[in-house]
């Protein structure tokens, strides 16, 4: 069943709690009438707790076994009331139910507590925050990538659009909010992307994942490039504008074609096609402390490095033969996902 505009991970909440305080309140009701119809038949008519609540029983169920002992007029007027309470209340306890199942609330809360369950499971994941037409694109090559994470989004409609890629993990919730995040693993992540529509938004978001977790690699949407450098002194590591980066390729399309075509070749990913990639080696690497000649990387993986950015961010295009590896180097390969998954293992053993 569609819902008509966005829901709010609170509003949510608010709607479980509503329907669970009906359910407990209808239960509640039906004890009530247990307890009072179960003394009154001691109290007016003087049978046995036993056969009070027997007759309780069948009265509220309607079964219709007929009485167990013969009722004297004031057990019979006590049991019309008792049967016209028991409809009421049961008619109270069907509404709610028939109303959790059929809005849709029984489904959510169920999907809400899978992916729940599939959040908490995450590691080392990539939170995106905003999934419109930006955030789109990103989840589809992150989901292409096999690289794990959640998206975190406000507008119903926009996550089940993005859902048409595939199972993805999501909270649909307010991205700005710290617990939001909170409940997308960021303490557990390894990197975010601030994709909202507007910079003010990106900027809360930026300034609560640092402080939640300064190890964070966070990259930043900008849609006015006065609001870069504010974002940067939030904590944001990048800061890409679409419509920089869009300029830029439409550019390059025109002056250099085949070398856009060529890249987008290697960047893509399709099975075993080459690609680029990275692998940060680190401290305790077997690579560590060799020559690029003496580490052998395209002999015993089958990779091409073509470029090393060492840890002061400082790049060697082509490097040479003789150039030491150290730890903290970041290793730009062309080859297949395998090959860098065997080098990615010698770098970060």
């Amino acid at each position: 069943m569609s819902i008509a505009g966005p829901r709010s991970r609170r509003d949510e909440q608010a709607a479980r709690l509503l329907y669970r305080n009906r359910l407990l309140r209808a239960l509640f009701l039906i004890g009530v009438t247990v307890v009072v119809g179960t003394l009154g038949y001691h109290l007016l008519e003087g049978w046995a707790y036993l056969d009070a609540l027997y007759m309780t029983m069948i009265t509220l169920t309607t079964v219709g076994y007929g009485e167990t002992h013969p009722l004297n007029p004031p057990g019979r007027i006590f049991t019309m009331v008792l049967l016209v309470t028991s409809i009421g209340i049961a008619g109270y306890a069907v509404s709610t139910l028939g109303s959790f199942i059929i809005e849709g609330e029984f489904r959510r809360i169920v999907q809400g507590r899978r992916m729940d369950k599939q959040i908490a499971g995450l590691k080392n994941h990539i939170v995106l925050c905003g999934a419109g037409h930006t955030g789109e694109h990103i989840a589809a090559e992150l989901y292409k990538s096999k690289t794990p994470f959640v998206i975190v989004e406000h507008n119903l409609d926009v996550i089940q659009q993005v859902q048409q890629i595939g199972d993805i993990p999501y909270l649909h919730a307010d991205a700005t909010q710290d617990e939001t995040l909170r409940l997308a693993g960021i303490e557990r992540a390894s990197g975010l992307v601030a994709a909202l529509g507007e910079d003010k938004d990106n900027l809360f978001i930026v300034l609560s994942a640092r402080s939640l977790n300064p190890r964070l690699r966070i990259i930043a949407r900008l849609l006015e490039e006065k609001n870069a450098e504010k974002l940067r002194k939030a904590g944001a590591d990048e800061v890409v504008s679409p419509n920089a980066i869009g300029g830029l390729r439409m550019a390059s399309l025109i002056i250099r074609p085949s070398v856009v075509s060529f890249l987008d070749e290697m960047l893509r990913v399709r099975g075993q096609t080459l690609r680029v990639e990275e692998v940060t080696l680190n401290d305790h690497s077997s690579l560590v402390g060799k020559t690029l000649v003496e580490a052998d990387i395209g002999r015993r993986l089958g990779l091409l490095v073509v470029a090393i950015r060492s840890a002061d961010r400082e790049y060697q295009f082509n490097p040479r033969a003789q150039t030491v590896l150290k730890g903290g180097d970041v290793l730009f390969v062309i080859g297949t996902r395998n090959q860098v998954d065997a080098l990615q293992q010698l770098g970060a053993p």
